[in-house]
């Protein structure tokens, strides 16, 4: 009689064979790096998505601190134009003294203060329009906030301005005691624009406080450092020294008494790669506000060879002034 022996049920006989092994042939392992491929190309892009992802979070925590940062900055420039306000108030409306001006300049007061009794410290103003970059033609989205000293000229003015679609500029221009600084930083962490006080700035800035100055008008108002001289029955020039420098502008009065305009007796620069002051401003829609007639629209300009070159019109969306005493 014979035995037959039996391998247990479920056991191979013989191990399968490695298609990628030493005995594999040559197709069989081209037919396994294949069959591998699409799991090889999920592994690799799973993991540059994490490391994608990592370097996103990342860079949002970088621009979070930076823009923490530079708000910061932006207050503690605001708080120290305050404090110049508080100490340097403006004068008040005194029609005995506003007699002596040159007469357009006494229908813009008779005008302008309706019922103003206290000094003024500083003001502050929010503002929304379109912005130029300088060096450019197209206007972007923006939004701005600025507090000035009334008595004594300082001004901390601060913007963002959308670039594309998810990318802003945060620019400020501070100055105070006869010397300004301007920064602009894209997506208020890259630094892009870094000005120092010069001459030429300081002076450009002392400007742009006397152009801003009829949302302020208490800072026109004899008895602080706006002198006037006459021109003839619908303009005069406003002259403001202050720290050592000294600044103009030939204002215009439209018929009801109203400041129509700001402008510059020189022009502009137009290659800088800042705007300054600009030498021309237009201003409009005038409401009372804390017993002033106050301009609520503007159109800014750089202007020359008898040309003006808007580059930042808006409107006041709010503005409040704080007494001194």
């Amino acid at each position: 009689m014979s035995t037959v022996i039996h391998a247990p049920k479920g056991e191979a006989s013989s191990a399968a064979p490695d298609p990628t092994g030493a005995s594999a042939t040559p197709d069989e392992r081209i037919a396994a790096s294949r069959s591998n491929r699409p799991r090889r190309i999920r592994h690799f892009l799973k993991r540059s998505f994490m490391a994608l992802a990592a370097l996103v979070a990342l860079l949002g925590v970088f621009v979070a601190y930076s823009s923490r940062q530079t708000e910061a900055d932006i207050q503690d420039l605001r708080d120290r134009v305050s404090v110049i306000g508080l100490a340097n108030p403006a004068p008040v409306y005194d029609a005995a003294a506003v007699a002596d001006l040159p007469e357009p300049v006494q229908r813009y007061f008779d005008y302008t203060f309706v019922d103003v009794r206290e000094p003024l410290g500083y003001a502050e103003v929010s503002m929304e329009g379109d912005f130029r970059r300088p060096l450019t033609d197209g206007f972007s989205p923006t939004s701005a906030e600025q507090t000035i000293a009334v008595g004594h000229p300082s001004l901390m003015f601060s913007a963002r301005t959308t670039m594309f679609p998810g990318l802003w500029a945060r620019a400020y221009d501070f100055y105070a005691n006869g010397e300004m600084e301007m920064k602009a930083k894209v997506m208020s962490t890259l630094t892009v624009v870094d000005e120092s006080e010069t001459p030429e700035l300081n002076q450009t800035s002392l400007q742009r406080w006397l152009l801003e100055s009829p949302t302020y008008p208490a800072a026109l108002l004899p008895g602080g450092p706006v002198r006037w001289e006459p021109i003839d029955s619908t303009h005069a020039r406003a002259i403001v020294a202050a720290d050592g420098l000294e600044a103009s502008l030939v204002a215009t009065f439209r018929a009801d008494g109203s400041l129509e305009s700001f402008s510059a007796e020189t022009d502009g620069d137009l290659t800088t790669s800042y705007h300054g002051s600009g030498e021309h401003v237009l201003r409009g829609d005038y409401r009372l506000v804390d017993g002033m007639m106050i301009p609520h629209t503007f159109t800014i300009s750089r202007a020359a060879g008898g040309q003006l070159f808007p580059f930042w019109t808006g409107e006041i969306r709010s503005i409040r002034f704080f007494a001194a005493g």
